[in-house]
């Protein structure tokens, strides 16, 4: 028996959704579709335990061709099965749960996996016709659904502390222990707040692991410090929306770029950033910038339809993620951060941070 959450389930539903729809729709930086931008499908692929099966088309009927056989299913029953799942996922509160019927229609074109296989960085590839430039091309996609909880785009770990020397004021050893004792619902912040307050700066030396400066640095050699800069105002500022802090980063230019001509340096390197995490940078792992077989990504949204972000379109992308991710403080006790510590008498910092979708 097949049994899953929200999101997992979603990577069925967009199976059964795009094949029956025929086509994959854009969208826009603020999750609309765009009207003139459509793309036909010629086939899907999808990575199942015994191999790739391949569903293309032939008049009303979808044909699914696996390592051996040959399945013919009409249209019309995916498009009954996606509606049916969609009702059903809309209504579930478990975190995991089967859903029979569904399972009974997939299973019947041996589809046996709620998700592609993990040793695949794409959930589903789709070929499309792309009638402004006379083409074909095969895109890979991870598939994020609003179904459910928000999906991750950046995963913290211990490597991705960043560590900051605290400078411009004295703490006596009562008020380390009063700040580090600090235990609100966000008291990584109000940690933040209570050095900034005394006056102090969080100077930005290093992040712990050097393989996540070496993967920021190959984005843009910038880029360890003005994400070091936006970590300490997401916590002074008690401020998680991505786009926002980034304004507020345009504002503070704390590189002192040159403004004048109105370029947007910040804006820029973060959506470069975001668009890496996009397509497999993290924090313990080396990237080498070369785009893998995930491009971009599919978005079931809250009421079922499904929206196409791709680097193939990278503008569109990288304006989605800047206005649909924020930041979190992920457990400070599994990471090791958030308490004043002291080194050769000198005081120190850590914070770190994950990036989600705002739903």
């Amino acid at each position: 028996m097949i049994t899953g959450n929200k999101g997992e389930w979603s990577e069925i539903y967009a199976l059964l959704k795009i094949v029956a729809d025929k086509k994959l729709f854009a969208g826009d930086a603020d999750l609309n579709k765009i009207e003139n931008l459509i793309f036909p499908i010629i086939k899907v692929l999808r990575d199942e335990s015994d191999g790739t099966y391949e569903y293309s088309y032939e008049d009303n009927l979808v044909i699914i061709k696996g390592n051996s056989e040959i399945f013919k299913v009409p249209i019309v029953e995916f498009q009954q099965q996606a509606v049916n799942l969609l009702s059903i996922l809309k209504q579930k509160t478990d975190t995991t749960f089967s859903i029979p019927e569904v399972e009974t229609f997939v299973n019947s074109f041996n589809c046996y996996s709620i998700k592609a296989k993990y040793s695949q960085k794409s959930d589903i590839h789709v070929v499309i016709h792309d009638k402004q430039i006379g083409t074909t091309a095969k895109l890979g996609f991870s598939i994020k659904s609003q179904i459910g909880k928000a999906a991750t785009l950046f995963n913290s770990s211990q490597s991705s502390n960043f560590i900051y020397k605290i400078t411009g004021a004295d703490f006596s050893e009562n008020e380390i222990e009063t700040i580090n004792n600090i235990d609100t619902q966000s008291k990584i912040g109000d940690r933040v707040r209570a050095i900034l307050e005394k006056g102090a700066n969080l100077q930005f030396l290093e992040t712990e692991g050097e393989v996540l400066n070496g993967n920021l640095i190959l984005i843009d050699s910038c880029l360890p410090k003005i994400l070091s800069e936006l970590i300490v105002l997401f916590n002074a500022k008690n401020e998680s929306n991505l786009l926002k802090l980034t304004e507020l980063l345009e504002n503070n230019n704390p590189m002192n770029y040159n403004n004048n001509r109105g370029h947007k340096f910040y804006a820029y390197k973060i959506k470069q950033l975001l668009t890496s995490c996009a397509l497999g940078m993290q924090s313990t792992m080396v990237w080498t910038g070369k785009l893998d077989a995930t491009g971009g990504y599919l978005v079931v949204k809250e009421y079922g339809e499904v929206l196409c972000y791709h680097i193939y379109n990278r503008n569109d992308f990288e304006d989605y993620l800047l206005n649909n991710t924020r930041l979190i403080n992920p457990s400070s006790t599994r990471n090791k951060f958030g308490k004043i510590y002291k080194e050769h008498n000198e005081l120190f910092f850590k914070l770190n941070i994950q990036i989600r979708f705002l739903k």
